[in-house]
């Protein structure tokens, strides 16, 4: 028993050696097995993310992982949530290899890739730090948890005019319908799937929200798949107000542009969670590992709230992130729930009654 033990503990030492060698401690409180993801990381040599983050926001952390990390390198691709889930799943299906790491807040196709068998299972080190609605089958993990809000050109539209709930912004549509005629913006929930996410939980929240719907349709909303682009119509005039938008875009853009005005809707503020997960193809999955555990590790955690994406880890300080009071915040949780709504047939009558409020038809 005694000559098993020493044995065991030579190869520790040996394992972690291999990773100091290579100029890469263990990060803290890790146990001494994870050297050999690390050396099998930097074996592999490249990483690739298919990610709804804009490359821009996500530059900061991916310099300091690379930096962490020397020789692994990252293939960083952005696009919008519903073109990463429809390219993932031709790549799968034409066996041609796809990303390392899928990283979307699109809650729910996320949750339904998990579920039809796409993700592979890892008990990251950083669980033990993370709510318990933030991981679901040792596959997915919750990354931020960041509100959705009411972003508005302070600039231009009347300080009277700002709405603090749901209920206040279809009252002012509805009485000056012609003054904000092409002015709003929200999300396309037909093109988008953050938008459709988004829209089907306020309406699971509230059926008053399909008043606000037909509110926002008499006003000839703009849609869009691009938080970008609707930030971008918004600072410059063409748009008063958009619905629904990421906070950390906004609050980022706030820091540049004091013309930028944010509501955190005051009747409930949903919270969303951009989802990581590692496919079951993957292939450089210790790669995807590393980054993963970075991503949720208190150094990466902080990263992401100096992009203004409020972190998952409660123990991260977030001042200078403003969030909403808690009592108004309603997460939306990860989990098998997410895929009501991706039933054919029930989105197929979500986004019938949509278009019928809003097109008409």
């Amino acid at each position: 028993m005694k000559r098993l033990l020493t044995v065991l503990a030579v190869a520790l030492c040996l394992t972690g050696a291999a990773a100091e060698s290579a100029g890469v401690p263990l990060p803290e409180g890790y146990p001494p097995a994870y050297a050999r993801i690390i050396e099998a990381a930097r074996q592999e040599g490249t990483l690739s993310i298919y990610s709804a983050t804009d490359a821009s926001e996500a530059a900061p952390l991916i310099r300091e992982f690379e930096a962490t990390y020397p020789g692994v390198r990252v293939e960083y691709a952005d696009q919008n949530s519903t073109e990463i889930y429809s390219r993932f799943i031709a790549e799968v299906a034409a066996g041609q290899g796809t990303a390392d790491l899928v990283w979307s807040s699109a809650m729910d196709l996320q949750v339904k890739l998990i579920h039809d068998g796409y993700a592979q299972a890892y008990a990251s080190p950083e669980k033990p730090n993370l709510p318990g609605w933030a991981v679901w089958k040792d596959a997915g993990y919750g990354v931020t948890a960041e509100p959705l809000v009411i972003a508005y050109n302070k600039r231009l539209m009347p300080a009277e005019d700002v709405p603090r709930t749901r209920a206040d912004l279809e009252r002012l549509l509805r009485a000056k319908k012609d003054f904000y005629r092409g002015k709003v913006a929200s999300y396309d929930p037909e093109r988008s799937g953050v938008g459709f996410l988004f829209i089907s939980q306020d309406v699971q929240l509230s059926q008053d929200t399909w008043r606000l719907v037909e509110a926002m349709a008499g006003t000839e909303p703009r849609l869009y798949t691009s938080t970008g682009a609707m930030m971008e119509r918004l600072v410059s005039g063409e748009h008063l107000l958009v619905y629904n938008m990421i906070g950390s875009y906004a609050l980022r853009r706030q820091k540049q542009d004091p013309s930028v005005g944010i509501v955190f809707p005051a009747d409930f503020t949903l919270t969303l969670s951009r989802i990581a997960f590692i496919p079951t193809e993957a292939r450089h999955p210790n790669a995807a590992k590393l980054f993963l555990d970075f991503l949720l590790s208190k150094r990466g955690q902080r990263l992401l709230a100096g992009r203004d994406m409020a972190p998952v880890r409660t123990d991260v300080d977030t001042t200078g992130v403003p969030m909403p009071p808690a009592g108004q915040v309603r997460a939306i949780r990860l989990g098998p729930q997410l895929l009501t709504h991706l039933d054919p047939l029930t989105r197929l009558r979500f986004l019938k009654q949509w278009k019928r409020i809003v097109r008409g038809r």
